[in-house]
């Protein structure tokens, strides 16, 4: 092995096959080979230049890619893993762009909206950490009574599956004409499964719709449901300040 040998782990985040803990994860399951050999652990070293690396039968890249990040509108009914199963997900709507990217966090099948993808596995990882509290912002319709004990319950400390998850930043834009229900805006900066869902099943509403229209600073917009744009320079900026500055490890 020569002097410029990296860890496994490193390498896999590097070109966009996984964070470093997701790459962890992916050696762990046996998912990963080196040289048609199973790879054995994250910290095994390699020669980045020589060795041969796939990911599910796919080979990696021999060099990093340049780093890239878009936005997309995420249709209700699309799921964000590479399988759907028998539905339709996000990377069908990406055909035709090279590089391998993965979503910054992740949204329901049932829900719609911003959902931002990279292939820069720190930027990933930053963004999505629970420490680092990168705000997201949902607008929900819910039906159901919206009365101000409703709210305050909505803003405090709430117990979900065990785990007592941060308070929540929730305001009425409108309330619904008819039945009862209201426009909600959540803001949130963790992100636990099916958070608002079970949030409003708490205090007796019923989601129609969660849309989420900003992620880090970087707005939803005008862009059309299944439509994908790349970051701007100054959005690229925004999440570059938002992310933990990469490891100099070798």
């Amino acid at each position: 092995m020569n002097k410029h040998s990296i860890r496994l782990q490193k390498y896999l985040a590097e070109r966009g096959a996984a964070s470093r803990r997701g790459a962890a994860a992916l050696i762990a399951d046996g998912r990963v080979t080196v040289d048609g050999a199973p790879a054995r652990e994250p910290g095994q070293r390699i020669d980045p230049d020589h060795a041969r690396v796939s990911v599910d039968g796919r080979l990696l890249p021999a060099t990093a890619e340049p780093d890239r990040a878009i936005a997309l509108h995420k249709p209700a009914g699309c799921v964000c893993s590479r399988t759907g199963q028998g539905r339709p997900t996000v990377f069908d709507l990406l055909a035709g762009i090279p590089e391998q990217l993965r979503p910054i966090g992740r949204l329901d099948a049932d829900s719609d909206g911003l959902l931002l993808l990279t292939n820069n596995g720190a930027w990933i990882q930053a963004l999505t950490h629970p420490r680092h509290g990168a705000k997201k912002t949902y607008r929900v319709e819910a039906l159901g009574p919206v009365a101000a004990h409703a709210l305050a319950r909505l803003r405090a400390p709430m117990t979900l599956d065990g785990y007592r998850i941060r308070p929540v930043e929730v305001r009425m834009v409108r309330e619904r004409r008819g039945p009862s229900g209201a426009l909600l805006e959540f803001v949130l900066r963790e992100g636990r499964n099916r958070q608002i869902r079970k949030m409003c099943e708490q205090v007796g509403l019923r989601v129609i719709r969660l849309t989420r229209v900003e992620q880090a600073g970087i707005r939803l917009g005008r862009l059309p449901p299944g439509q994908w744009r790349d970051l701007t320079a100054r959005e690229l900026a925004a999440i570059r300040r938002q992310s933990k500055p990469v490891s100099s490890e070798k």
